[in-house]
């Protein structure tokens, strides 16, 4: 699952296509109930009691504006706290600077 970092205000000017957004803050400033559903309906975790199940959790590549910017990776790190396996997690570092300067396909949502 590819993963825009960036506040909704960068992702309508174009995103990579297929990426869903999830905005840095909403990890890391959020409710634990509605970090529990976001794990839950975007990531396929599963809660048990106490502790999240992670054994079909998807895999993640995070991206935000470029190398400069540290927005993914405020959402890994709060990812791995929760104990998200960091082998499922992967980085774009060069992020939509990179991608737009490639001249690769950007989208612009609805």
């Amino acid at each position: 699952l590819v993963i825009d970092s960036r506040s909704e205000a960068w992702v309508k000017r174009g995103t990579i296509p297929g990426s869903i957004n999830l905005h840095f803050q909403k990890l890391s400033n959020n409710s634990e109930e509605n970090v529990a559903d976001i794990l839950e309906d975007l990531f396929d975790v599963t809660r048990g009691d106490a502790l999240y199940d992670f054994s079909y959790a998807k895999t993640l590549v995070f991206f935000c504006n470029g190398v400069w910017c540290g927005q993914s990776p405020t959402n890994i790190k709060s990812l791995v706290k929760l104990g998200y396996p960091p082998h499922k997690i992967k980085y774009f570092r060069g992020g939509m600077q990179s991608w737009e300067t490639l001249g690769l396909t950007t989208v612009k949502p609805e």
